[in-house]
């Protein structure tokens, strides 16, 4: 029996994933007390582990599939296979500066400090894709070309243009400018935090989810890639669900047809016969956005109006194995 090994981020994105994987009729014991949590599928074995670590850890075939955000992923560069969006953990990547300086872009910002002889410095936990963004820059291309900016931690240097050097961060990067640097680059969800640093997002870099990843290696396994696929029609069931409503209604076989014009459905809508005679039982799922739009045409056709959120909703047809994989 084939064990897959599932990496399972700590922190911020941690209560949502167990929330996730309980609403998925997993069932989870320890998950307090130890890095080691238990599952109540024997051929899942879960481990917690920074959500930095996990993108690299799932490549390098240390762990079978993990959840990590899209932003660590980018970061790490991670060759692994995007399995599902999660759609929690939604956080934007930006670039800020102090209020003071009245800048709007980067390039405004560049344009002013390269004029004024000045060297920008930028602190961020994403050195790989702060220097990406960088270089992408027009006006950087324009007085650079491809020119790595200057990156600099405690262990090493890499790049050679000091007119914009990236300095790593260890957290609370928000409270290093002015002093420590003129911008950084950092994950926001509100911005409450920058607002209370004296800080604005200019640029938004990248938008980040919760993703579900693979190991290639480990979806070459036949018995691993099967649970792996269980794993993701489960997850897939919860997040479909949470976007739709199961409703069940009564009408008269006059306005049926009626009803069902105007009735979407996830494939058709499931029909059935009464007792009383010139009555039917019609359910489906239709989107939430979609109900109160529905409302006056089910008011005025149908009667017995019942309304459930569904746990999952697993669409066993769309989620199938991947041929590259065979």
């Amino acid at each position: 029996m084939a064990v897959v090994k599932f990496a399972i981020p700590k922190g911020s994105l941690e209560k949502a994933t167990f929330d996730l994987l309980e609403r998925a009729w997993y069932k989870i014991y320890g998950r307090e007390r130890t890095y080691r949590p238990k599952i109540s599928d024997p051929q899942i074995e879960l481990k917690i582990l920074r959500p930095q670590e996990i993108p690299i850890f799932v490549a390098e075939g240390l762990h079978d599939v993990g959840i990590a955000g899209l932003d660590w992923i980018r970061e790490g560069q991670a060759d692994v296979e995007p399995l599902l969006d999660l759609e929690y953990g939604r956080v934007r990547l930006v670039v800020a500066v102090p209020k003071e300086l009245e800048v709007d872009s980067l390039t405004e910002l560049f344009r002013r400090f390269w004029r004024e002889g000045r060297k920008i410095r930028i602190s961020t936990e994403y050195l790989n894709i702060t220097a990406e963004y960088v270089k992408a820059n027009p006006f950087y291309q324009e007085q650079f070309g491809q020119e790595e900016p200057l990156a600099i931690t405690p262990w090493w240097r890499r790049g050679t243009n000091d007119r914009v050097s990236l300095y790593l961060s260890f957290g609370a990067t928000e409270a290093k400018p002015p002093e420590d640097t003129d911008v950084i680059v950092d994950v926001i969800e509100t911005g409450t935090t920058l607002e209370r640093n004296n800080l604005k997002p200019i640029e938004t870099v990248l938008e980040s989810t919760a993703i579900l990843i693979a190991n290639r290696q480990a979806l070459r396994d036949r018995q691993k890639r099967e649970k792996i696929y269980d794993i993701v029609t489960l997850l897939r069931g919860v997040i479909d669900s949470q976007k739709k409503l199961h409703i069940f209604v009564n009408v008269r076989q006059e306005n049926l047809e009626e009803l069902l014009s105007a009735l979407p459905a996830l494939k058709r809508p499931t029909i059935s016969p009464l007792s009383d005679p010139g009555w039917y039982s019609v359910n489906t799922i239709v989107e939430k956005q979609q109900f109160l739009t529905l409302l006056p045409t089910l008011r005025r056709l149908a009667q017995g109006l019942v309304v459930h959120e569904p746990q999952q909703i697993l669409p066993l047809e769309e989620i199938a194995l991947d041929e590259a994989y065979e």
